[in-house]
């Protein structure tokens, strides 16, 4: 089984930045071979894409909300993927989500594909 933690979530004002990571493990799954991504669902509304970053860390995909302001990092040797969001506005308010592919070296096409999920981690933006 797959085991996704974020951490990194809390309360900011508008303009700044937070930065979330996610913890992976499980016995059978190396870090470094799964595509890995950041979804958010806000109060009221779906649960919806952020950005992924191939196994390799050569790909990376950004939703149009966050390009430009959010940057998706991986750490391969120690398990950790990491969110960087600068320029937070209210609107970024949300629970945060990691996310897993099902196999590793899979192709990925966003926002469809993953299917391990954390328990996320809430990012509140005050105006």
């Amino acid at each position: 089984q797959v085991q996704l933690v974020e951490s990194g979530g809390g309360l900011v004002q508008a303009g700044g930045s937070l930065r979330l990571s996610c913890q992976a493990s499980g016995r059978t799954f190396t870090f470094s071979t799964y595509t890995m991504g950041w979804f958010r669902q806000a109060p009221g509304r779906e649960r919806e894409f952020v950005a992924a970053i191939r196994w390799n860390g050569v790909s990376r995909y950004y939703a149009d909300s966050v390009k430009g302001r959010f940057t998706i990092s991986r750490d391969n040797p120690k398990n950790t993927l990491h969110l960087q969001m600068n320029s937070l506005k209210p609107e970024d308010t949300a629970v945060y989500y990691c996310a897993a592919v099902e196999h590793p070296y899979s192709r990925y096409v966003p926002p469809d594909g993953m299917y391990y999920w954390g328990k996320g981690t809430l990012v509140t933006v005050s105006s």
